[in-house]
């Protein structure tokens, strides 16, 4: 799977992008079905604690699943967004067997 990770209004460091990329990467442990992912990393201009803003979306035959979250540093966004992944992964990997 390939993974595409963009940074907006920032320069992700390397860190943050190797962070991603691994945890991205797990969601093939739940279904290998996925072909590639796309990462968007935003800062929110509002003066709120909470302004990191990451959304996942998994490319997969037949589909496209989308997280989206808000949290006060881009890990946490990332780890809350993988998590609402692999409930969405679940549900269609049931929903194809179930075909």
């Amino acid at each position: 799977m390939t993974v595409k990770i963009q940074s907006v209004h920032f320069d992700a460091d390397k860190k943050l992008l190797a962070f991603v990329e691994e945890r991205v990467e797990k969601l093939t442990l739940f279904y290998d079905g996925i072909i590639k992912s796309e990462v968007i990393l935003k800062l929110d201009k509002s003066d709120a604690a909470e302004n990191k803003i990451a959304e996942i979306k998994l490319h997969i035959s037949g589909n496209d699943l989308f997280a989206k979250k808000q949290c006060k540093s881009f890990e946490e966004a990332i780890d809350t967004s993988i998590d609402a992944l692999k409930t969405q992964v679940r549900k269609h990997k049931e929903k194809v067997k179930g075909l």
